[in-house]
């Protein structure tokens, strides 16, 4: 019986993790939650699971949470209320736990998640913004543990299968590939007058505002080969993005005799977190996709003068350190400010180049480091937001 530990149990990865150990109640059992903001969620969930630990955000949500577990006659000795970032270090580190979930948004479940791997415990990662911050000291530590970090992100999940054909020094190339967004056709001088509406009209996923926008410029594929390049100890030029309007090859892998591994699978996340949770079994599942399906399959290169995004994201992957934070904190700053129209879709990936070129390059020393340089990045966005607004209209992306 695995023991799992939930970072991020109301979101969808949360969700769909739960519905996993749902359909598997002699292998999977939950032991603790990090539940957020969503307490009424958080609830059912407890009630449910009954998990040992239970954390929301804050002390009086934390507090309300426990006195109505009481009045269900589940009280403290049952389960454990906690919350703020304590408390999800504590549920990710917990005695009982085998396995944690990673899948909380941002930088909030970083701390706990370095923790769990600190403590021994296998990770299952579906939080880019871990790997994009803080990916050198995350996996130099689960190195020292001996423990696996499995990756939960499709794409990731995908490499992840198919590098199990080979050993790491007969690989190529790994390829990314990417949907191309809504904007995969539009052309580059319309890109100033893009809407909201029109960047969160995604044409093959429904996703997270920021994570929809971050797909429309092409970052969250830019995330993506940070991530790669931390899970799988590759260089940036030896991880290549390929545009795939279909989404039905999740990822590929390039091996030095010319051969290469696809993965093709349904795009239901259940099947990545079950390939997480059981590795390195392999366990029936009723998660099918139709061979007959692919008929028709088509590739391109990305534009990277249209989406300069993706360029940005190879630089900081090529420097790391503090570039990846500062590419992170500001994509999110400069993602929220066009959510809310104060800025124009072109002029997100200014922010962004603007505040990794005013970051100096530095080696990460520890999680601290990595979030005292998350907050100055977030700062100097923030700034060089307020003057965007103060030039007026905005403009067109960066060439």
């Amino acid at each position: 019986m695995k023991r799992i530990a939930i970072l991020g149990s109301t979101g969808s990865i949360g969700r769909s993790t739960l519905s996993v150990v749902e359909s598997y109640p002699d292998r999977f059992q939950v032991a603790t939650l990090a539940a957020g903001n969503n307490a009424e969620l958080a609830f059912e969930q407890a009630v449910r699971w009954k998990p040992r630990v239970v954390s929301l955000a804050d002390e009086a949500a934390a507090e309300a949470l426990q006195a109505k577990l009481r009045q269900a006659g589940l009280g403290e000795t049952e389960i454990e209320v906690v919350h703020g970032a304590a408390g999800t270090v504590r549920v990710a580190t917990h005695p009982e736990v085998d396995f944690v979930v990673s899948a909380i948004v941002g930088v909030s479940g970083l701390e706990a998640t370095y923790e769990a791997v600190r403590a021994g415990k296998t990770v299952g990662l579906a939080n880019k913004e871990c790997l994009v911050a803080a990916g050198e000291l995350i996996t130099a530590e689960a190195r020292r543990q001996g423990k696996p970090l499995l990756p939960i992100d499709s794409e990731h999940n995908a490499i992840h299968q198919c590098l199990r054909g080979g050993r790491m020094e007969e690989v190529e190339h790994i390829w990314l590939t990417a949907s191309g967004g809504p904007f995969l056709r539009t052309p580059k001088s319309e890109f100033a007058s893009i809407t909201v509406q029109q960047a969160l009209n995604h044409p093959t996923w429904k996703m997270g505002k920021r994570i929809t926008v971050d797909s429309a410029t092409l970052m969250n594929k830019g995330f993506e080969v940070i991530e790669a390049c931390r899970l799988f100890q590759v260089p940036p030029e030896r991880v290549q993005v390929v545009v795939h309007p279909q989404s039905t090859i999740h990822s590929l892998v390039e091996f030095v005799d010319g051969s290469i591994l696809a993965q093709i699978s349904v795009t239901d996340m259940r099947l990545p977190i079950l390939y997480a949770l059981t590795y390195p079994e392999r366990i029936p599942s009723d998660l099918r996709f139709s061979v007959m399906d692919l008929r028709h399959l088509d590739f391109c290169p990305p534009d990277m003068a249209k989406f300069p995004c993706l360029r940005l994201a190879y630089e900081a992957a090529a420097t790391g350190g503090a570039k990846t934070i500062a590419l992170n904190a500001a994509d999110e700053v400069a993602v929220a400010a066009f959510l809310e129209e104060q800025i124009g879709f072109g002029e997100i990936p200014r922010i962004i180049e603007e505040v990794m070129s005013a970051t100096p390059a530095g080696h990460l020393e520890s999680i601290q480091k990595v979030l005292t340089l998350d907050t100055e990045a977030r700062l100097l966005a923030r700034e060089m937001v307020k003057q965007f607004r103060r030039r007026g209209s905005p403009i067109g992306a960066i060439s």
